[in-house]
């Protein structure tokens, strides 16, 4: 491939970014809580708003009156509260079965030193501990393979204690070992960088969040709306349904495209070389495009495949392989694979473009 000795590999200040991460992890949280908050707090105002029954007559009550009494809890939030306890029990369940809710849905099994089903996972095993090594991690990731014809892998955890990689068996089969290297080089970047926390609170928060909205938004449309509440809220809460997942889709978006571009650059400097990487990329598209059919029953057929697809190391969605579902989905969560090549140094003739 022409360009590949064109990539210079310039030295990064990792503790900076990690701090970075760190800190935009907390944001990320944080701001997650508050959306719930505010969901919750639209549901109360759209439950005690309308109109009463006094000793005057019947008399509509202000939002603003409304607002005031949920807030110095005159009358109990308790949407507000149930919505603020969901978004702290998701965050304690995310972190305490992230494991099990990244791999939800598919058929997949633990690989370790000692238990590897055949020759190939032993090398996995051991190409993912030579990377460990040399990426100066502390503790050994846990490993799965995922029984899957498609070729894609992702990390994921909360800490670099309790990480994990999986990868499918379409990917284990299809690469060879110094590019099976530079994907698991790619992989352990991810939880060097501690990103990995990022990118899961994300995803499952998010998807959490548009699962509530979405029973908000039907009971709203089967309700067919009642004389004594406020109509104005049922409105923003029908907006609220189409414009949350483009707020979920953008922030998706910007941690994403960052983070692909930092684990592809660090798995250069892993590998010493660029060429086995970009070989893996090309490879796995190549692959998608090639059996776009089936691997897209097989994507759509395995469930929660959402909250795993900013995770994966290719967005299936690139090679037009899993169809956009809704909003969040029309949009990939990673920058183009000529993107990422040409930030390693490949060039991509116009003749072959993708």
């Amino acid at each position: 491939m022409a360009g590949l000795n064109n990539y210079k590999v310039n030295a990064a200040d990792w503790r900076n970014q990690l701090r970075l991460n760190e800190r935009r992890t907390k944001m990320v949280l944080a701001l997650f809580v508050l959306i719930y908050l505010a969901i919750g707090m639209l549901v109360d105002l759209y439950l005690h708003s309308g109109v009463v029954q006094t000793n005057q007559g019947i008399v509509s009550i202000p939002l603003h009156d409304v607002f005031v009494s949920l807030i110095t809890f005159q009358t109990v939030p308790w949407a507000t509260l149930i919505l603020g306890a969901i978004a702290v029990i998701s965050i304690l369940v995310t972190f305490a079965l992230h494991d099990k809710l990244m791999l939800l849905g598919t058929e997949y099994h633990e690989i370790k030193s000692d238990t590897s089903h055949s020759l190939e996972e032993q090398q996995l095993y051991n190409v993912i501990e030579e990377m460990k090594t040399a990426a100066g991690l502390r503790y050994m990731p846990r490993v799965f393979i995922i029984e899957a014809n498609y070729m894609n892998a992702f990390a994921s955890g909360y800490s670099e204690k309790s990480a994990m990689i999986a990868i499918t068996r379409g990917l284990l089969q299809k690469l060879n070992r110094a590019e099976l290297q530079a994907v698991m080089a790619h992989e352990l970047n991810h939880i060097r960088h501690h990103d990995i926390k990022l990118t899961l609170m994300a995803s499952v928060l998010s998807n959490i969040m548009l699962i509530v909205v979405d029973i908000m938004f039907y009971s709203v449309i089967f309700s067919g709306g009642r004389r004594d509440r406020d109509n104005r809220l049922a409105v923003v809460i029908i907006i609220l349904r189409f414009l949350l997942p483009f707020i979920t889709v953008i922030l998706m978006l910007y941690l994403s495209r960052t983070r692909e571009y930092m684990a592809d650059a660090g798995a250069v400097e892993l590998t010493r070389d660029n060429t086995p990487l970009a070989n893996a990329l090309l490879k796995i598209q190549n692959d998608h495009q090639e059996n776009k059919a089936e691997y897209g029953a097989e994507y759509i057929k395995t469930p929660h495949e959402d909250v795993r697809r900013a995770a994966y190391i290719f967005d299936p969605i690139q090679a037009g392989v899993e169809p956009a579902k809704s909003i969040s989905t029309m949009f990939s969560t990673h920058p183009s694979i000529k993107d990422r090549l040409k930030a390693l140094g490949v060039t991509i003739p116009k003749a072959i473009g993708f």
